[in-house]
């Protein structure tokens, strides 16, 4: 089965929506099998997280921040803004992909686990992510 999922973030920072793939695997009607995520997008990117304490989101988000910042004087791809050539970076930096068990129909995730779309763009549009369920 394959879904898409509209992702709205407001900004920069991880949006989690794991409750709209949980949605999907909902209507897949999967025992066991695999469901993979993937962003179409080259200045975004999908990480698992923690979803219970947003320190830990508000940390990782300053560090990669840090580790790649906007108006680095070495970027020439700057036509949509400071934060293109970063976003472009980061995203290749972290995952545009991702593939999480599905057992007994459910997720498998771990209890602080949460599936996010990092946005690395100031402004940014709707982001469309591809669910891809397959039974075992």
């Amino acid at each position: 089965m394959i879904d898409r999922i509209r992702v709205q973030p407001s900004g920069q920072g991880l949006f989690e929506f794991t409750d709209e793939i949980l949605e999907s695997v909902a209507r897949a009607q999967v025992g066991d099998g695999l469901c993979t995520l993937f962003v179409q997008h080259t200045s975004a990117s999908l990480v698992i997280q923690e979803n219970a304490d947003p320190s830990a989101r508000r940390d990782l988000e300053r560090w990669l921040t840090r580790l790649v910042p906007e108006d680095d004087p070495l970027y020439t791809h700057t036509q949509e803004g400071p934060d293109d050539m970063p976003a472009h970076v980061r995203a290749a930096l972290t995952a545009t992909s991702l593939s999480i068990p599905i057992a007994e129909g459910r997720l498998v995730l771990g209890t602080w686990q949460g599936v996010f779309l990092w946005e690395h763009r100031h402004r940014p549009g709707t982001r469309t992510v591809v669910v891809h369920i397959s039974a075992d």
